[in-house]
């Protein structure tokens, strides 16, 4: 059965505990975005478990996008540079179906403080150090997300204005490859607000015209927040899609 040291309560289903087990040796870096992972056989051998305990743990996690199956291939650690997964958390979508070019044009990135509301969104002391950045999403040439993100300092050592503007595209995948922080799950909250100030100007808009706000915390592994972003949005044209199973 599972290592003695395991202390989960013993009311967890076992796969539930395998499932838990297969995590941390994400979180410890055992297995990286898009590396293979062992063989349920292995796993099994390795837990001391059945091979079914080991497949139902891995498809709570495939379900939960952590791992993803490829048939004849094997089982992996999912990815944002993945084809399809790149966009996972973008939800703005033209009204017509037709597929877009997507730029981020920078604006800003500098450093500050959290402050109690952030410290507590984010699980940081308030005054931990910070990361602000602010970009402009465009579709097809019009600028139609004003970004404002913000992260935690220490994880990501080393971000600056220079790598945001070089990396120009997903934050998600460089978050990922550069320092090894994936994004595993996103709490959203969206309303209708005004546009003001440098939103307004920088979305081509009058001020208090109607844009939608999206509030977004991202996690990744061990339920642990590591990002707060603020899309604000023009949907004059666009509107926002979710797939609810």
């Amino acid at each position: 059965m599972i290592d003695k040291h395991y202390n989960s309560p013993s009311y967890k289903p076992l796969y539930d505990q395998i499932k838990v087990l297969l995590t941390q040796s994400l979180i410890g870096g055992e297995w990286r975005p898009g590396d293979m992972i062992p063989s349920e056989i292995e796993l099994a051998g390795r837990y001391k478990v059945s091979q079914g305990t080991v497949r139902k743990a891995i498809d709570a996690l495939a379900t939960e996008n952590i791992l993803i199956r490829r048939q004849g291939k094997g089982t992996f650690v999912a990815t944002h540079s993945a084809e399809g997964m790149k966009l996972r958390f973008l939800r703005l979508t033209s009204q017509d179906g037709q597929k877009e070019l997507l730029q981020n044009e920078f604006i800003s990135c500098t450093k500050g403080k959290a402050d109690v509301r952030m410290g507590q969104i984010l699980d940081l002391k308030a005054g931990a150090s910070t990361i602000e950045i602010k970009r402009l999403l465009t579709f097809s040439g019009r600028p139609l997300i004003f970004d404002h993100i913000i992260v935690p300092a220490a994880p990501f050592k080393g971000l600056n204005g220079t790598r945001v503007e070089e990396n120009n595209g997903s934050m998600y995948s460089m978050y990922e490859s550069e320092f090894g922080v994936r994004m595993i799950r996103a709490e959203e909250r969206l309303k209708a607000v005004g546009a003001k100030g440098e939103v307004a100007k920088a979305l081509g808009l009058k001020e208090g015209e109607p844009i939608l706000s999206i509030e977004r915390v991202s996690f990744t592994y061990g339920d642990k927040p590591m990002e707060w972003r603020l899309g604000l949005c023009v949907t004059d044209n666009h509107h926002y899609m979710n797939e609810l199973e």
